[in-house]
């Protein structure tokens, strides 16, 4: 088996990156050795370098392990793998798994709670992290998976996921009594991920984004509006829920003084962006809680077939919408790390790289 190497940006400095070539990990009883095949990089990936200490990002794939310091860390990918070695009953090699990887050749686990479905990562280190990333999700027993559709997963399964849940709490509230629902950066996937399920069925949605990006948000569809951020002014001064996607702090500022007291719920769901302002907000949306929430209310299948159906609705139509560029290799993932991180990566590209 050909030696691993590892792919690290320095904590301090998103912009200074690093390949580490090493041996490929040995197994001990209980582990299982996964081949990172296929992953994304988008906006996202970088939201977990920005908030990589306040919201533990850099915890999931240590760094030492692989014989890079503590100023290094990993930034967390989405993609697929495949299990080449294992010791664990139900887990066998030349299984194929969706889920969240190191931006490295290979990954040991420690798989718990097999099923048909997949499984768990039981790692000591991983025990006390929101366990929803911590889920590896077979392609035979996913009712999401189709092997035509591998790219719109790696690219768009975290993040859809996240705006699947973001619509659901709007709606679970009542859309917070407003009349009117703005979403910045509304080209981000993120965003108009949310925008779809959401358009229709209550409130006015209002899309702001950069006049670069005019043209291509409105081709979307799923906005009644879209405006530049240069015209916040020109919004309408009704009761308004503002779901924050980009983190500018000129932005939220510019809503306030227009909306002043018909601001009537602020959230700062994910950051597009690398100026952290979450705190200036009135909430923070963290995806987990709320699917916490229904699969109390909805049961676990219950959760899966609403997100399965949503998702199917969703890749009906994204497909006209990318244009998936992929790469091959370690360097591959270095450049699309810093085009993406630059924010060289025009919304309608989706950066795909086969390992």
């Amino acid at each position: 088996m050909p030696a691993s190497w590892t792919f690290a940006v320095a904590r301090d400095d998103l912009s200074r990156t690093t390949l580490v070539e090493g041996g490929t990990p040995a197994l001990s009883d209980g582990e299982a050795l996964l081949r990172v095949d296929r992953v994304g990089l988008t906006a996202n990936n970088v939201t977990y370098a920005v908030l990589g200490d306040s919201m533990r990002y850099w915890e999931f794939f240590p760094p030492g392990p692989r014989g890079l310091g503590p100023r290094w860390g990993l930034p967390p990918l989405w993609g697929f793998a495949e299990v080449v070695e294992s010791t664990v009953q139900g887990v066998a090699a030349g299984q194929r798994v969706y889920g969240y990887l190191p931006p490295a050749g290979h990954l040991v686990l420690r798989p718990d709670r097999v099923d048909a479905s997949g499984f768990r990562d039981a790692s000591a280190h991983r025990a006390d992290l929101p366990s929803p990333y911590n889920v590896y999700r077979s392609t035979t027993g996913d009712p999401a998976y189709r092997p035509d559709q591998e790219d719109l997963l790696v690219l768009f399964r975290p993040l859809f996921f996240t705006s699947f849940m973001l619509a659901d709490q709007v709606v679970d509230n009542d859309f917070y009594g407003a009349r009117s629902l703005v979403l910045s950066s509304a080209s981000s996937k993120t965003a108009y991920a949310a925008a779809f399920e959401l358009h229709g069925r209550g409130p006015r949605l209002v899309g702001l984004t950069s006049p670069g990006n005019l043209a291509f948000t409105r081709s979307l569809g799923c906005y009644d509006d879209v405006v530049s951020y240069d015209d916040v002014d020109a919004l309408d001064a009704v009761p308004t829920a503002y779901l924050d996607l980009s983190g500018a702090p000129d932005t939220r500022a510019a809503l306030r003084r227009r909306l002043g007291d018909r601001l009537v719920r602020d959230v700062a769901v994910g950051l597009t962006t690398q100026i952290p302002n979450a705190d200036a907000a009135g909430e923070v949306f963290f995806a987990p809680v709320q699917m916490r929430k229904r699969r109390q209310d909805w049961g676990r299948e219950g959760l899966d077939q609403r997100f399965t159906d949503a998702w199917q609705r969703f890749t009906g139509v994204v497909g006209a919408w990318l244009d998936v560029r992929t790469g091959s290799g370690p360097d591959a993932l270095a450049h699309a790390w810093l085009e993406v991180l630059a924010g060289r990566t025009p919304p309608r590209v989706g950066r795909i790289v086969q390992l």
